[in-house]
């Protein structure tokens, strides 16, 4: 849905009410707690929260002429997903995961919900599903700065 949008109104505009309403309050949480530095805008035909390249001009590395990516939002054809794709950026524990992905992981579940996630993609059916409380901790949890040194961190070095 929304692919060929260039704006976030555009997006928004071209949902059904209903997938409206559910994005638009996810939506409204993130822009909520989100840290200073970001940019909301369209990434890849859903609405994206970035690095711009004001701060950040090495974009993102398997495409320079995009913003260095935190999160995103869209609403699929069978389930919504929000991609937290910050929660990833840095050195994996002992699990196999960020210290990030283990926490997001374990409040989503004191929260009394079902955790449907993929590689960053947190999908889900209805908004009850969603504790909104732990998605404005996790959009809060990471700096611009603090994506900006571990994105450099664990950066490849070569270009494809």
């Amino acid at each position: 849905m929304g692919t060929s949008v260039a704006t976030v109104d555009e997006y928004l505009a071209s949902l059904p009410d209903g997938r409206r309403a559910v994005i638009e309050v996810v939506r409204d949480t993130v822009n909520t707690h989100l840290p200073a530095g970001y940019q909301e805008g369209i990434a890849y035909g859903m609405i994206g929260w970035s690095v711009p390249h004001s701060l950040y001009p090495a974009g993102y590395h398997t495409d320079p002429k995009q913003p260095l990516p935190y999160a995103a939002l869209a609403a699929q054809k069978s389930h919504y997903a929000l991609y937290l794709n910050g929660l990833y950026v840095g050195p994996a524990g002992v699990s196999g995961v960020t210290a990030d992905v283990a926490w997001f992981r374990d409040a989503w579940a004191a929260a009394g919900s079902q955790l449907d996630m993929g590689k960053s993609c947190v999908r889900f059916k209805r908004l009850d599903d969603v504790p909104l409380d732990v998605v404005g901790a996790a959009i809060a949890r990471i700096p611009v700065t603090t994506l900006i040194e571990r994105y450099e961190a664990v950066r490849p070095t070569g270009r494809r």
